[in-house]
């Protein structure tokens, strides 16, 4: 499953297309993420200015003995990148003309286009690339995910472990699942079942511990819908407000609408 015309037009305009060179399953660039992140923060151009630190944020320091290990950026007034920074110890890189508002957390690493708007009280929590001018907006959360140029998070979303297309937007409340049901017997254990997931032609295949969804460029999800772990949904399809979509392959241009409503 890694045919990516049901999904991405504009693959070619990302600028971190080559994440998804090679793969095999459309959730494989996430299971590689973090090792593709490093791949990028060793590599990259003269034109980024590497700094120990960013004027307006407090950086919270690496504490390897900590419960919480990773490096941290907390906003604490009206920040606009006037060019690409890479803040060094703590494996963060802010593209030009790019503004974080005060109290957005981001932790490293994190690689964070140009024109970009992180807002208020927004949570990155590791492992995130953007392309250019997206929203992670108030209240909203990812962690482990791929956003592509111009897609938009901008209230009270929870994006795990996906993949945004170009284009997309989430209305505000959406949540992008990453975790399905465990049982009492794995979660005393502490253990992660892998999810099944559900291919076009009625398989199921072995998938990651944690997954949430594809969508496809163009995606619309309508205020306060739930998208549960396992969901590819293809280019230019909408899901209604308040819905509940199951895993499993919508082709593109799906419209996930209650049978006594229609999209105007």
């Amino acid at each position: 499953m890694n045919d990516l015309s049901p999904y991405f037009d504009h693959l070619d305009d990302f600028a971190h297309k080559e994440l998804f060179d090679g793969i095999e399953t459309l959730w494989q660039p996430l299971q590689t993420l973090a090792a593709s992140i490093a791949t990028l923060l060793t590599n990259l151009p003269s034109t980024v200015e590497r700094v120990q630190a960013l004027d307006g944020c407090t950086l919270i320091a690496r504490d390897t003995l900590s419960r919480f290990p990773e490096a941290a950026c907390h906003v604490e007034r009206w920040i606009e990148i006037s060019q690409p920074t890479y803040i060094e110890p703590f494996g963060i890189v802010l593209g030009a003309g790019t503004v974080l508002e005060p109290s957005a957390i981001i932790k490293g690493p994190a690689v964070i286009g140009s024109q970009c708007e992180i807002r208020q009280g927004a949570y990155l929590r590791g492992n995130v690339v953007t392309g250019d001018r997206c929203v992670i907006g108030h209240a909203t959360e990812v962690k482990n995910s791929i956003l592509m140029n111009h897609s938009e998070a901008g209230h009270f979303n929870y994006i795990g472990d996906s993949i945004l297309g170009s284009y997309v937007n989430l209305g505000a409340g959406a949540k992008l699942a990453n975790l399905e049901f465990r049982s009492a017997d794995n979660k005393v254990k502490g253990a992660f079942p892998p999810i099944p997931l559900e291919l076009a032609n009625g398989a199921l295949v072995t998938g990651p511990e944690k997954f949430g969804a594809v969508l496809g460029d163009y995606v619309e999800i309508g205020c306060n819908a739930v998208l549960c772990p396992g969901v590819f949904l293809g280019k230019d399809s909408k899901v209604s407000p308040n819905q509940t979509v199951r895993k499993g392959v919508y082709p593109p241009q799906s419209l996930l609408f209650p049978r006594d409503r229609h999209l105007k």
